[in-house]
């Protein structure tokens, strides 16, 4: 038989500080610590924060080692020149003129076959993407020429246009457009059917249709499209402008490869480089600030 002491002791219990509380209040365990029943730290999968100027470490590696290896004379300068001689060549160009000229020639070809390639190759991934109609008279011309790399049109495109302006921006627009089509095309072709459902309980008209629900659906993909177009766009530039052409960076590079003036053909490709990462990076821009409605495993 319990005395009555044990009764007590049995309705009692110690707290962590030593304080004598009822036995049936238990102490609160710390979350997180061995043997805790409590919920845990939730652990993240995704990429982790952003790196503040992480896009740029990648390429400044590069000149890094450039640098490095043409300071301790592990890089020979008729292979490739050391980046204070390309310094100078790009400031010699400067004061001559050459560069700004035919930067300014490329640049011009390059936007009016970028702006071409956009609106054609757009308003095609529309069309095919709502009718099937149009997808059908479409969509197969755009997959062979898909299949057939821009660059090995160029023999016909001379025989075509010659070998002057027409030539060169109608290799840019090809380049341009399939990559648009495709990815406007598959975004089009990946709108939610319920959003369209919407459309027609509410009797929208094709114009706000296409405005309101069709382009804003198909943003993502358009811009995805835009990012390799831009970078096929400078590819093809550097291609058609070293094919008797008589200006452009292009020009410029091939120009010097006939006199073996290592340093001006590294500055024409630094000046490409340069031109496609601020190219990327505006696009990228662009897409930030048009989706920043969305959330990814990005932000």
């Amino acid at each position: 038989m319990a005395t009555t002491w044990d009764a007590d002791e049995a309705k009692l219990s110690l707290t962590s500080g030593g304080r004598i509380a009822p036995a049936g209040l238990r102490a609160a365990r710390p979350v997180g610590l061995p043997g805790s029943a409590g919920p845990r730290a939730r652990r993240r999968l995704g990429p982790g924060p952003a790196i503040p100027f992480g896009l740029q470490i990648g390429p400044a590696l590069l000149v890094l080692a450039w640098v490095v290896g043409s300071a301790l004379g592990w890089i020979d300068p008729r292979v490739l020149s050391a980046p204070w001689t390309v310094v100078e060549a790009f400031a010699r160009l400067l004061e001559q003129g050459r560069l700004q000229d035919n930067f300014l020639t490329s640049a011009t070809r390059a936007l009016v076959g970028l702006s071409i390639g956009l609106l054609i190759g757009t308003v095609l991934a529309v069309i095919a993407g709502l009718s099937r109609i149009g997808e059908a008279l479409i969509d197969g011309p755009v997959q062979i020429k898909r299949a057939i790399p821009t660059l090995a049109l160029i023999p016909l495109l001379i025989l075509w246009f010659g070998i002057g302006e027409s030539m060169k921006v109608t290799t840019i627009v090809l380049a341009v457009i399939v990559p648009i089509y495709i990815h406007t095309h598959n975004a089009l072709r990946s709108i939610d059917s319920r959003y369209v459902e919407l459309a027609e309980t509410l009797r929208m008209s094709q114009k706000d249709f296409i405005l309101q629900v069709v382009l804003p659906g198909a943003l993502p993909g358009f811009l995805l499209g835009l990012r390799f177009a831009v970078t096929l766009c400078w590819v093809s530039l550097v291609v058609v402008e070293q094919i008797n052409a008589t200006s452009g960076l292009g020009y410029m590079i091939d120009l010097a490869r006939n006199y073996g003036q290592t340093d001006v053909i590294l500055v024409g490709l630094v000046v490409y480089v340069l031109l496609g990462l601020v190219s990327d990076g505006l696009v990228r821009l662009i897409e930030r600030r048009a989706l920043s409605w969305r959330r990814t495993l990005a932000n």
